[in-house]
């Protein structure tokens, strides 16, 4: 407990799924939270809880495709708790799926908006406020998806979210002097209303679950715990990585 004693994080993607439980998890870590979403009711309950188990939270609805939103959010952490030393960079969407050949433009550029555009926005103006007060610790969500398992129909969602691994490099390089760690995880399937939506028959569940080494999905609450670590001081010479957290699916060929 209280591996994130007097630190201020913000997540975005936090009314659901891994950003949700992160942010549950960091606030009993001892962080004090900005939490972000596009769902207001979702954000609201959210602090809700976070409150009655004795936490600090605040809530700030918007779309991470917005400047301003990434803006809002930083400038919500520092004037509500003075600095902000973590920021999980989670919000994403599957996005329009199908053949490729079948995806339309405004698909493929929502998917790179949200996914990667959005991501990029959130760290632009977070690692700003970090520098101020002498580093901190930026993740991303990106996914094993298009980057060491290749799935049709999933393009768009592949290509955004392999675009944060150069992402997290490129940063890490740039920033690292700074003392500001930025990494990335790659989540295996997750037991999320996303997981659900894109399975929901019992033989995709069970196809999904039997491309795992674990032979199961993940819970998001298992996710976060490596999210915690690397927000943590436990990585502290961490930075760059591209984080497996995929129950082995990666090298599962049976």
């Amino acid at each position: 407990m209280n591996r994130l004693s007097g630190k201020v994080a913000l997540v975005t993607g936090a009314s659901a799924g891994i950003g949700r439980a992160t942010a549950k998890l960091f606030a009993r870590e001892g962080a004090s939270l900005v939490v972000g979403a596009r769902r207001k009711e979702e954000l609201d309950a959210l602090v809700s809880e976070i409150e009655a188990e004795g936490g600090k939270a605040v809530a700030l609805a918007g779309d991470v495709r917005s400047e301003d939103y990434a803006i809002a959010l930083v400038a919500l952490a520092a004037e509500r708790y003075g600095r902000l030393d973590i920021a999980f960079n989670n919000a994403g969407v599957i996005g329009e799926a199908g053949p490729s050949t079948g995806v339309s433009v405004s698909g493929w550029n929502d998917a790179i908006a949200i996914n990667l555009t959005g991501s990029f926005l959130g760290a632009k103006h977070q690692i700003a406020e970090m520098l101020k007060r002498g580093g901190g610790s930026i993740i991303f969500t990106s996914t094993f998806v298009g980057y060491s398992f290749g799935f049709p129909g999933v393009a768009a969602y592949a290509a955004s979210k392999s675009g944060l691994v150069g992402l997290t490099q490129a940063l890490a390089a740039e920033y690292g002097p700074q003392n500001i760690r930025v990494n990335a995880i790659l989540p295996g399937a997750v037991d999320t209303d996303m997981y659900r939506e894109m399975n929901n028959t019992a033989e995709s569940q069970a196809f999904i679950t039997n491309l795992h080494a674990l032979k199961r999905v993940a819970t998001a609450e298992e996710l976060a715990r490596s999210v915690l670590y690397l927000a943590s001081d436990d990585a502290a010479f961490v930075t760059g990585t591209a984080s497996l957290v995929d129950g082995g699916v990666s090298i599962t060929r049976t």
